[in-house]
């Protein structure tokens, strides 16, 4: 029996002085399934994002985290990238004199193991970038300095991309979004979807316009540190009707 792509189970997580904000999170993600996300600020949906990514903000206290049946949660977060791992970050980082194109060489070199060339890397990002509605001069820009908001996400986007991982978890990578960056953002989402099938989505969100484009397997919604109800696009549609108090001490 194939082991599920992605798999928490029992996943709890505190800070490092203690303090218990994920309380126990039961998720199965196979492959090529998207998964969203949803909860109201503060229950604990990017906590759980950065855990899951290794950050070390976080401890992961109980549980196991299973990427294709290996349990990655006493990974550090370079072996979790490499085995396959994507985060894109809800507040991504500026790395100033870094080019965009020196950071992805670097970055498909060590997700890959193998030397990728200049002219290899530049040909990706040229593809890439116009499916993404980006101009090719932005790939030697120093990263995220000095983006706007709309190109921290593509940029986002872009790393998954060329880094092809097993598994993407998206942190609100529609929040501050336009309605054109947002479909551009969520095109590029398909767009490598379809590249690679096989591919694992964990989609955080407070919006129903994202998953109006991504079209979500399942929907989970989070409260006070747990998923609370699983179900498809009706939960959405519930939330955007009644908000999340309907799902205030519901179970899964």
């Amino acid at each position: 029996m194939t082991a599920p792509l992605f798999e928490l189970t029992n996943v709890h997580v505190s800070t490092p002085e203690g303090i218990e904000i994920v309380k126990g999170v039961d998720l199965v993600i196979n492959a090529g399934e998207v998964h969203a996300l949803m909860g109201p600020n503060g229950c604990g949906k990017s906590t759980l994002a950065s855990a899951l990514a290794g950050s070390p903000e976080y401890v992961i206290t109980n549980g196991s985290v299973k990427l294709n049946g290996d349990d990655i949660a006493d990974w550090d977060p370079d072996v979790r990238a490499r085995a396959g791992l994507f985060l894109a970050f809800q507040y991504p980082h500026a790395i100033p004199g870094v080019s965009v194109r020196n950071f992805l060489q670097q970055a498909v070199q060590a997700r890959t193991g193998n030397d990728v060339s200049t002219i290899e890397i530049y040909m990706s990002l040229s593809e890439w970038m116009e499916t993404l509605g980006m101009d090719t001069a932005f790939m030697d820009r120093f990263l995220n300095e000095g983006f706007s908001g709309g190109e921290k996400k593509r940029n986002e986007i872009l790393q998954m991309a060329l880094l092809e991982p097993e598994m993407a978890i998206l942190d609100e990578t529609d929040s501050g979004l336009d309605i054109d960056a947002l479909r551009i953002v969520a095109d590029g989402v398909q767009a490598v979807r379809s590249k690679k099938p096989e591919l694992g989505v964990l989609t955080i969100t407070h919006y129903q316009r994202l998953l109006d484009h991504l079209q979500p397997d399942h929907v989970h919604i989070m409260n006070d540190g747990k998923i609370v109800r699983s179900g498809g696009m009706d939960l959405v549609a519930t939330i955007e009707a009644d908000g999340f108090d309907s799902f205030t001490g519901a179970s899964t």
